[in-house]
């Protein structure tokens, strides 16, 4: 992969809100920025919040009605309980928690609360994840090619912690139109070592490159594109996952006997 130069735009928009057309929005905003009109190769990264909002994945906490297991949650983590009850039905299984916080499994992936965000929705609301990440990722490429002719590949981003670290980067949780993991293995290192594990997370790296100008606060500007980084592009779809025993932190986890599933309140 040769990168001369890396060439980040940003999409401001104002609010999104729900039934917004993502793809007409972003195919229009060429119309008032010569800049953002899309090139072949353009890679363009959407904030997983904005697109769920426009997929309408929005939930008045108000109107949940929490049931025994998430009463017991939220009384061992200090969470509301109609929160606690949305990240129960929205995850696969619950690995743990710390306050104010559920630590789950979703679609093969770890993360906190499973994608319910109060962050950036109307008071009294959370966010859920978008339903089918790649699938949108898939409409939104369709569309911008009958509307702008041109060959984009687009890339589903979402906000993550890390073990150990402050603060947040994002990754990729929906990609379409290229290679979102490139496999290095058999390549030779500086000094002719035989790389046998290695594999490099494209989409997930251009996704935090992205993410500096998306922000995490009120900058408005829920997508990005990415111009001028040679990928493998084609007919590709999602992102590769490993199952939890192949992961680090996942299979260290379920090694020390963790419990991985849902636990039954007493």
């Amino acid at each position: 992969m040769l990168t001369r130069s890396l060439i980040l735009l940003g999409i401001p928009t104002r609010i999104i809100v729900d039934g917004d057309d993502i793809a007409e929005i972003a195919s229009a905003a060429g119309d008032t920025d010569p800049n953002l009109k899309f090139r072949d190769g353009d890679i363009l990264v959407i904030a997983e919040s904005a697109l769920a909002t426009a997929e309408g994945r929005i939930i008045r906490l108000s109107d949940i009605n929490p049931s025994e297991e998430a009463y017991w949650y939220a009384n061992k983590y200090h969470m509301d309980p109609s929160l606690a009850e949305v990240v129960l039905s929205e995850s696969d299984s619950i690995v743990g928690g710390i306050d104010g916080f559920l630590l789950c499994m979703k679609q093969g992936t770890l993360l906190p609360n499973a994608g319910a965000d109060e962050s950036n929705a109307p008071k009294g609301h959370v966010v859920l994840l978008p339903e089918d990440p790649d699938k949108s990722a898939c409409s939104i490429r369709t569309h911008i090619f009958n509307t702008c002719q041109v060959q984009v590949s687009v890339i589903i981003a979402d906000s993550r912690t890390h073990p150990m670290r402050y603060g947040c980067s994002a990754i990729a949780i929906g990609c379409s139109g290229m290679e979102a993991v490139c496999d290095e293995r058999g390549r030779t290192d500086l000094f002719g070592r035989r790389l046998e594990v290695t594999r490099r997370a494209i989409a997930d790296n251009v996704s935090s490159a992205a993410e500096l100008l998306m922000g995490e606060a009120d900058e408005s500007v829920p997508m990005v594109i990415v111009r001028g980084l040679n990928v493998r592009t084609g007919d590709f779809v999602g992102i590769e996952q490993i199952s939890p025993d192949e992961c680090l932190f996942m299979g260290t986890i379920a090694r020390n006997r963790l419990d991985t599933t849902r636990r039954t309140p007493p």
